[in-house]
């Protein structure tokens, strides 16, 4: 072994090489955090997140038609699509449900929809602390999530 490769184990060069190079990341010039629950980062444009049971604007009701095609289309069999017939024999939207701790956002059930009455939108902040709060319900799908907004 030379001289010189004893020194450089005896003074620890390569770590104070290391320490150097990890420290010069420390500067506040180089830090790249996002403040996330101030500052929403950019979700992209084709990020399919929480889904969305749309209504028809002016009236207020629901577009789905309870044709059960998202139902058909899930690979995971999570959504149930409940219907009743009126009196003028067309069927109507009663309950409709959506498991969201086995959806995998593939987005299938919202390209088989004929009326867009389903949708996957860009919100992503759906976590829950219990399986019983990622089953919804109808009334959930057309609110939509609800997370906390905070502020300074």
């Amino acid at each position: 072994m030379s001289w010189n490769v004893i020194l450089r184990r005896i003074f620890l060069v390569d770590l104070i090489k290391g320490l150097r190079l990890t420290f010069s990341y420390q500067r506040p010039g180089a830090v790249y955090t996002e403040q996330y629950p101030l500052e929403r980062p950019p979700v992209a444009e084709r990020y399919r997140g929480a889904p969305r049971l749309n209504n028809h604007p002016e009236t207020g009701e629901t577009l789905c038609i309870a044709c059960n095609l998202c139902a058909l289309a899930c690979p995971e069999n999570l959504i149930v699509v409940g219907w009743a017939r009126t009196e003028d024999r067309k069927k109507r939207l009663t309950t409709f449900t959506y498991d969201l701790s086995r959806c995998m956002f593939c987005g299938l059930c919202e390209d088989a929809c004929p009326v867009d009455a389903l949708e996957l939108t860009q919100d992503f902040e759906i976590a829950t602390y219990t399986r019983e709060g990622l089953i919804w319900d109808r009334q959930a799908l057309e609110e939509g999530p609800q997370p906390t907004r905070y502020s300074r």
